[in-house]
């Protein structure tokens, strides 16, 4: 997983870091996020920004080394690489997470997939069931 947020999130990184870490991710971030992660405890190796060097973070999508992005950029200073990383996210088909609210929300969501599973359900066997308890179906 790759980490870049902005130095206002910074302060709230600890403990998403945490779960991630947890939950089995090794974490890849910029040199200040990870920084940022180690001043908590948490160990992330340090990757090149798109205009820092070879291999950057979009040489590491490409070659598939990146399973999930979380990115959340700030101002002109982050836009060359927020589009590229975007850019490189969409044509791999990576998940990019640009808020730290909605990546909290993912970790916790994988939380409950490992701790749960998933259960599928066609929608009508779910109206079938409903209908059977006397409860009103969603929607009725």
């Amino acid at each position: 997983m790759f980490l870049s947020v902005n130095d206002r999130d910074k302060r709230h990184l600890g403990a998403l870091g945490k779960e991630l870490t947890a939950l089995g991710f090794r974490l890849l971030a910029t040199r200040g996020t990870a920084a940022a992660l180690e001043t908590t405890g948490i160990q992330a190796e340090a990757v090149f920004k798109v205009n820092e060097g070879r291999p950057n973070i979009v040489d590491l999508v490409k070659t598939g080394k990146i399973d999930l992005i979380i990115n959340t950029p700030l101002g002109r200073e982050s836009f060359y690489d927020e589009k590229s990383i975007r850019r490189a996210a969409i044509r791999y088909n990576i998940p990019c997470i640009t808020t730290l609210a909605a990546a909290n929300a993912a970790a916790r969501g994988i939380r409950a997939l490992h701790e749960q599973g998933i259960e599928v359900a066609a929608l009508q066997d779910l109206h079938k069931e409903a209908a059977a308890s006397g409860a009103p179906a969603s929607g009725d």
